[in-house]
């Protein structure tokens, strides 16, 4: 069922927060890093598996999106302009509440304004396919614990902006589909697991990917599997 990716997200929030509230005592931090930079070891296995079963052809239109709309992700320094974002929303409603209005604000940021979302949300509502989002179900989860250990069930209401920013975009993207041919959604598809690839990577520690600046090529996926370019050079 299209949305229920962001439906089980949303009911992890809610199950991290209450748990982390009521039953975990404070985790530290250095157990809070080791414990995501594991969960990275199985979002790289996720971004395979979406990546993996394009073929060659699919792929080489890929990394030309990937190419490309990292260019122009640079250029337009998007990862900057999110964090700039969240740092001016959590300056200006982060003082409300005191440190759980902090917390609330700067977990909404952390779970919405996030690549993983992003794909997320387009993989389901373009291919019914929720996986990318169950995983993100598990992390926001461990972190909705690891935070509510420290400021209290309260951290549950982060799960109602997840569920309106997602549910937009997976109904956003449902309605796109129609309209799209099999080779863009199945080149949106394998680029969208090579973001997930590099977020696994970025949250092991690896390498500092910044992911947001590499976004636009699932836009530029669609008008290059559309027009193909690859076949005026005879592949």
């Amino acid at each position: 069922m299209t949305g229920i990716g962001t439906l089980v997200n949303a009911g992890a929030i809610l199950l991290g927060g209450l748990l982390g509230g009521l039953v975990v005592p404070r985790v530290p931090d250095r157990v809070r890093d080791g414990i995501l930079r594991a969960l990275g070891l199985g979002v790289i296995l996720i971004g395979l598996k979406m990546a993996w079963p394009a073929d060659d052809r699919v792929l080489l239109l890929s990394l030309l999106s990937l190419a490309l709309g990292t260019a122009l992700g640079e250029l337009g320094d998007l990862e900057g302009r999110l964090h700039r974002l969240a740092a001016r929303w959590e300056a200006r409603f982060g003082g409300v509440g005191g440190e759980l209005g902090r917390t609330l604000v700067r977990l909404s940021l952390l779970f919405c304004v996030g690549a993983m979302s992003i794909t997320g949300a387009l993989q389901d509502g373009l291919h019914g396919d929720p996986g990318i989002l169950f995983a993100k179900a598990v992390l926001d989860g461990v972190t909705a614990t690891i935070f509510a250990s420290a400021v209290g069930p309260g951290v549950m209401l982060t799960a109602v902006p997840v569920l309106l920013y997602q549910g937009t975009l997976t109904l956003a993207a449902g309605a796109v589909a129609a309209v799209l041919n099999p080779a863009a959604l199945a080149a949106i598809g394998a680029v969208g697991g090579l973001l997930v690839l590099a977020i696994g990577i970025s949250m092991t520690g690896a390498a500092a990917i910044p992911v947001a600046n590499l976004l636009p090529a699932l836009v530029i996926a669609v008008p290059l599997a559309t027009w193909d370019p690859l076949k005026y050079l005879g592949l």
